[in-house]
């Protein structure tokens, strides 16, 4: 997951500074990464004004062989005064014009989102290749004025790491949510997939004997496999928003992490920090944009789960288009106005002016 990166970095910026400052010159070679952001990459190595960042989930499960896509685009911003966080997912559905990548020969063209992370990925290009292709498309979409002070991307194999190092999350379930990719054989007792998963990636019939993983409207203590299972969810949802309840969902996870972290003595406890910091880092990548991890951690320090804003890009609302038999998502007026207000500092006056778009669910308690 793209959040367990913003996780990470607003998390560990409440602890104990004297510990936290230790602990993270211990592993900064694995948790920082050069370059990653191409042309979006904002200028110069300071971060005392506001704060734009990337967060890129992809899944690179074991035996994929295929190039991964962006399967979680969240774009964080924090005002100058350092003291809140803006949450904005994109539709990885979203129809976008994708520039030229010259370094794995991709021409450039219009297509889905998350093809971006893919065209600059693939003949070579790497994970590098692939966040700075979707940095300068987003950064396209803001017409130009969008840039990065830094970025992350998170495997979800790694994401389970996280949650587990924190000893789980406490999450509000505000629609039932049923897995296509968790269930138990009830004759059997054995867990497996309960659907059969068509060549598009949703799900097809039941299987028999199978019983699917439910998570019911409620306030649930998750684990770090349902954590993971639910976050990942858009198919069978009861409210049938699809990408737009998941988004939802991935961000209130984010919430929680930081509510979890903050009541419960995780950041001042250096032995956990030292768990979150060693598992996070086999998972984790973070472009720095060459601003040392400790001045990014001291930076976000006043960062409280109550100042975490999720908004609700195109106000939480459908807007496809089929274009040649393909279905997309395309991004209102409204959603490209907030990358521009995130590029110009000026959200608390897009709020303002978009109340709906504020997403009011809790996710703690």
């Amino acid at each position: 997951m793209a959040i367990g990166a913003g996780a990470l970095l607003m998390v560990l910026s409440g602890g104990s500074l004297v510990a936290g400052k230790l602990l993270l010159v211990h592993y900064a070679d694995d948790l920082t990464h050069a370059g990653g952001l191409g042309n979006a990459a904002a200028t110069g190595n300071a971060i005392h004004g506001p704060i734009n960042l990337l967060l890129v989930g992809i899944d690179e499960g074991s035996g994929r062989t295929d190039v991964p896509r962006a399967d979680s685009i969240i774009v964080a911003h924090v005002p100058v005064t350092h003291d809140a966080v803006y949450l904005a997912s994109i539709p990885r559905d979203s129809r976008v014009t994708i520039p030229a990548h010259r370094e794995t020969g991709y021409p450039g063209g219009t297509d889905k989102i998350n093809a971006a992370f893919q065209a600059g990925y693939q003949n070579g290009g790497g994970r590098d290749g692939g966040l700075a292709l979707l940095a300068e498309t987003i950064s396209d979409l803001s017409g130009g004025s969008l840039k990065f002070n830094g970025a992350a991307i998170v495997n979800f194999d790694g994401f389970k790491d996280l949650v587990n190092a924190i000893g789980g999350v406490r999450m509000y379930v505000d629609e039932k949510v049923t897995s296509i990719h968790i269930g138990t054989n009830v004759k059997t007792g054995e867990v497996g997939v309960p659907y059969t998963i068509n060549p598009d990636g949703r799900p097809g019939g039941l299987k028999p004997n199978m019983r699917p993983q439910v998570y019911e409207v409620g306030w649930h203590d998750f684990s770090d496999w349902q954590a993971l299972d639910y976050v990942r969810q858009r198919d069978l949802l009861a409210n049938g928003d699809s990408d737009y309840g998941r988004q939802r969902h991935q961000q209130q996870f984010l919430k929680a992490v930081l509510h979890k972290t903050t009541s419960t003595g995780v950041i001042t406890n250096p032995v956990k920090v030292n768990k979150v910091l060693k598992s996070v880092g086999k998972a984790v990548t973070f472009y720095n944009n060459n601003v040392s991890v400790t001045d990014w951690i001291f930076t976000l320090k006043d960062v409280k789960p109550e100042n975490l804003m999720m908004i609700k890009t195109n106000g939480g609302a459908f807007n496809p288009v089929t274009i040649d038999g393909v279905a997309y998502e395309t991004l209102t007026p409204d959603s490209l106005q907030l990358l521009k207000d995130m590029a110009a500092d000026t959200m608390e006056e897009f709020v303002s002016t978009h109340p709906t778009w504020i997403s009011t669910d809790t996710a703690t308690g």
